[in-house]
């Protein structure tokens, strides 16, 4: 399946961004994209009060990312945030398309490294995967790079991809965790990982996570395939989903696991 990873960067204003959404898809489409992911927060950067621009899945902007969909007949995948009951906002995927339609609210929450994603986003709780073209790929969100349960419970339902969209934190080390991280879920699974960053934004990084690019998609066996560098670049690739299984025979780690030692 040819799918396309869109390494923008996004600022605070939504309307701004989904001309970057419109024109991005339409260039993945031409390209021969079936799938087209943007990143985290795409609807708008971090760092921008988001309780007031927040909007439910049936809003304007969601349905403005539904009709660039349909009129390029591409699935897209794309950060957004919506209302949540106590005041905060979810850090949500939305997965839009011909014969799709699903969500994902970010499971972990970027409480690390000085920043506390919790104190304006509410946590997720479900595990989200989407089937495009017969073809099942799991949703995750940037932190959630973390923690390799996640990766595999979308093995275990039935995953050959997961969709990483991420606005990823600059600082020190932290594009060697990136890849590091990417590589190691990708392997801990054994399936594709298709990992979007927002782009480096050529300034220097404020309180709030912005992007370092470098975009990756990793095979089954925890090889980079294809890679970006830091700017704003559209990456169009083809994955081989028949790999997963083959990787799965050769590399046996969800045959093998012992569940029944672990609470």
């Amino acid at each position: 399946m040819r799918i396309a990873l869109s390494q923008l960067t996004t600022g605070p204003e939504p309307d701004k961004n989904l001309l970057l959404i419109e024109e991005w898809t339409r260039r993945a489409a031409d390209a021969g994209a079936r799938l087209v992911v943007f990143p985290e927060a795409s609807m708008a950067c971090f760092g921008t009060p988001l309780a007031p621009l927040a909007q439910p899945l049936d809003g304007p902007w969601a349905d403005r990312v539904r009709e660039i969909a349909r009129a390029t007949g591409t699935v897209v995948v794309a950060g957004m945030f919506t209302p949540a009951e106590d005041g905060r906002v979810t850090n949500t995927l939305l997965a839009t398309g011909p014969g799709v339609e699903a969500s994902y609210d970010k499971i972990h929450l970027y409480d690390a490294f000085g920043f506390r994603e919790s104190e304006g986003v509410a946590a997720g709780a479900r595990i989200v995967t989407l089937d495009v073209d017969g073809v099942r790929f799991g949703l995750a969100t940037c932190y959630d790079v973390r923690f390799p349960e996640l990766f595999r419970a979308h093995a275990d339902a039935g995953a050959v991809a997961t969709l990483l969209a991420a606005s990823w934190g600059a600082g020190p080390g932290k594009l060697d965790q990136w890849e590091l991280l990417i590589r190691a879920r990708a392997l801990d699974a054994t399936l594709w990982v298709a990992a979007v960053d927002q782009a480096d934004p050529g300034t220097p990084p404020g309180t709030a996570p912005t992007g370092i690019g470098h975009s990756r998609v990793v095979g089954p066996d925890g090889t980079v395939r294809e890679r970006l560098d830091a700017g704003p670049e559209l990456l169009v690739t083809d994955v081989d989903v028949s790999e997963v299984e083959s990787t799965r025979q050769r590399i046996s780690v969800l045959a093998n696991r012992r569940p029944e030692l672990w609470p």
